[in-house]
């Protein structure tokens, strides 16, 4: 989950001269505002999603300097919003993740990038790649190329990062080009300082509005003016950029001693290879490397003569490249070859083509381009020296080990709501058996992962109920679809929804109505109790669903199972045609427990009595069959030694993170597994009534106790 950044919001309010510090969002955030945007908006989603967060956050100081902030129900609607740069000198600001979060906006930015905009137009994207990310493994450099967006990667520095956001907007407004500026996940949470500047309102903004509107058919998307938008992107916009990266100096040269070869790397890798030659000793004292370095803060358009002048009189220069394809090996190649310099260019050739480059990756590769480009050099013996120590403590651990780590799936967290649904699911699949299911994006696709193994496809956020259109007519029954909603509400209401009810399909979508963008830090939805303001949203799935001609509509509680299981299979079964909704309502636990354990903690210290609820097994009647586990997957729910000495399967055991949700008894109940589990209720500052029912009951137990001990003794 994201962090909360209400208390670091005060720092936003620094002015000339005064030291921030802090992690990379929040100064990219300061950035903006000394930037003199006049527009916010953006979708949430790991790693940038909290960038709106701390823009909701310090709502107060937006209004002071007239920013309007938008948070928009998907990504196209945010890209939509940069339309305002395009007819006026407005600076604006997006945000989303990576490249699924462009391929929602690609419609709008193809558009935004052939018009070209007047105002400083930056997408600031979570380049969400390697092991750590939660998407599919793509790059938004194509994207950028494509279109002729320009793409910032800053080195993970703040200050190079807060120079490249203010920078950024100067490049788009002199190219008349749409910016990208892509941070990776540790550069959104580095820590670091810099000196700030004052906020700069916008000169155009809520409280200084536009008096006529502007029209100039040149900037229409439509021929024969896409005609010339195409001609003044390669005649005048890019030239423009390269000159604008190129006079300002948005690049680096870090210069070193070893002048027969060089590193060229992208901003964001800046770091970790700094940290791979300091493990080869190829950093001095002052921690200047030995072998220079041309630091790519901007990786499209590249600046050949930059590259020319870099890689002159080298025999060879290493480009160190995140993901595949090498689109800047390729294009530092033909600068070179055009040139006519004849530096050999390493790559992909001694680092992995795929994969995050991680620090032990990037020592691998440089000692295999130290090995290729100067074999005799003084650094092989230490780099493989030190490849030599990390491959002995990987062989010592796994001799120590005796057997590779068991995987651990990722699961849903403990108590959540979601769960239920799937051991429901199950429980219906031993009436009916398998059928297909369509996933969705967001937490409930742990449902594929064990110990439900439930989802046959996933194709995008909102796109459950549509992916399962092509499969549902030649399945032997119907289909179930998936769907958050988050998702409901960013794609699917009109991707699938109603297109389902328009083709008159025939199916049964189960929506999670959690109540948030719960993956991403408990964003509201429009279903939410209360919008980012706290006030009512007045919108209802069910509402939205009826509009649309949907008459099947169930809503059913979540950890009512057995209520489920019904729900469940009278949508499978009905003779009813069209599409059976079953909206599956239950708030995200963990969001639950942050709201409730403030309210809590303040009954408590008033010394009002206050109940808990927990769930236990008790191990005289469990058998150790361990069903619930199989069913429940919940984290709370594990297994221990059998007290029993006669007895040696272990026994199921719920241990303190459980959250009282209940759902290990409902499972066991709906599914008829066994009566081992037990409810309990913890009574903190009991009043009279409840000191006197203990008491009684204390009295009961105690005189059947000895009941039975007289019975075993006779």
């Amino acid at each position: 989950m994201e962090r909360s950044f209400k208390k670091e919001v005060g720092q936003l309010r620094l002015g000339a001269g005064e030291q921030f510090q802090g992690e990379g969002i929040l100064a990219v955030t300061k950035a903006l505002l000394q930037s003199g945007v006049s527009y916010i908006g953006g979708y949430q989603g790991s790693p940038v999603s909290h960038l709106l967060d701390v823009m909701v956050d310090a709502s107060d100081l937006l209004d002071e300097l007239g920013v309007h902030l938008e948070t928009p129900t998907n990504e196209a609607a945010a890209a939509a919003m940069l339309g305002a740069s395009i007819n006026y000198p407005m600076r604006g600001a997006v945000t989303w993740k990576s490249t699924v979060g462009t391929n929602v906006a690609s419609d709008a930015l193809s558009n935004l990038a052939s018009a070209g905009v007047k105002g400083g137009a930056m997408i600031i994207i979570g380049e969400d790649y390697g092991e750590g990310a939660s998407i599919i493994q793509e790059r938004s450099h194509a994207f950028a190329m494509k279109s002729s967006i320009l793409l910032l990667d800053p080195r993970p520095d703040l200050r190079t990062i807060v120079r490249t956001v203010e920078k950024g907007f100067e490049l788009s407004e002199t190219s008349n080009l749409p910016v990208m500026l892509e941070l990776r996940i540790r550069a959104c949470h580095v820590f670091g300082q810099f000196e700030c500047k004052d906020n700069v309102a916008p000169a155009i903004s809520r409280r200084q509005v536009l008096e006529n509107p502007d029209f100039d058919y040149d900037r229409i998307c439509l021929p024969p003016a896409t005609y010339l938008q195409e001609k003044q992107k390669i005649e005048r916009r890019l030239p423009a950029a390269v000159r604008f990266i190129a006079d300002n100096q948005l690049n680096e040269v870090i210069p070193g001693t070893v002048e027969e070869i060089g590193i060229i790397t992208q901003g964001g890798l800046t770091s970790t290879v700094l940290r791979a030659l300091a493990s080869l000793g190829l950093i001095d004292d002052s921690g200047a490397p030995r072998i220079p370095i041309y630091v790519m803060n901007a990786t499209y358009p590249l600046v050949p003569d930059e590259i020319n002048n870099f890689c002159a009189g080298k025999s060879a220069v290493l480009m160190v490249e995140e993901g595949n394809p090498d689109y800047l090996e390729q294009a530092v190649n033909v600068a070179l070859r055009q040139a006519d310099l004849q530096t050999k260019v390493h790559g992909k050739d001694v680092l992995p083509m795929a994969g995050e480059y991680t620090a032990e990756v990037m020592l691998r590769g440089l000692e295999k381009f130290l090995s290729t480009s100067m074999p005799g050099s003084n650094a092989l013996a230490p780099a493989r020296e030190r490849i030599e120590a990390i491959d002995t403590l990987k062989a010592r651990a796994a001799e120590l080990l005796g057997a590779p780590v068991p995987p651990r799936p990722p699961s849903f967290c403990t108590g959540c709501p979601e769960r239920p649904v799937f051991s429901a699911m199950k429980i219906v699949e031993k009436d009916l058996g398998p059928t297909h299911v369509s996933a969705d994006i967001g937490c409930h696709t742990f449902s594929t992962l064990p110990p439900f193994n439930i989802g046959n496809t996933v194709m995008g956020y909102g796109l459950g109920l549509a992916s399962s259109t092509g499969v549902a007519p030649s399945f032997g029954k119907r289909v179930i679809s998936i769907m958050g909603d988050g998702g409901f509400w960013h794609n699917g209401l009109a991707s699938g929804v109603a297109s389902h009810a328009f083709n008159r399909d025939d199916g049964v979508l189960v929506i999670f109505k959690n109540g948030y963008t719960s993956a991403t830090g408990w964003q509201s939805v429009p279903s939410s109790t209360t919008d980012r303001t706290g006030e009512p949203s007045g919108m209802s799935i069910q509402k939205a669903l009826r509009g649309l001609g949907v008459r099947w509509i169930k809503t059913i509680h979540t950890y009512d199972v057995a209520k489920m299981v019904k729900g469940l299979r009278d949508a499978m079964t009905t003779k009813a045609q069209g599409l059976k909704v079953i909206v599956a309502d239950g708030e995200c636990q963990l969001a639950r427990q942050r709201r409730i354990r403030p309210q809590i903690q303040a009954k408590l210290k008033k010394g009002d009595r206050v109940v808990r609820t927990r769930y236990g097994v008790d191990d005289e009647v469990c058998t150790g069959d361990h069903s619930c586990i199989r069913l429940s997957g919940c984290p709370s729910l594990t297994i221990k030694p059998n007290p029993d000495p006669l007895r040696t399967d272990p026994v199921a055991h719920v241990n303190n993170g459980c959250v009282g949700c209940g759902l290990c008894g409902e499972v066991s109940h709906a599914a008829v597994l066994c009566p081992s589990f037990y409810r309990a209720e913890i009574v903190q500052n009991p009043n009279a009534w409840d000191r006197w029912l203990d008491g009684i009951r204390r009295a009961v137990i105690g005189f059947l106790g000895g009941r039975r001990g007289e019975a075993v003794r006779t």
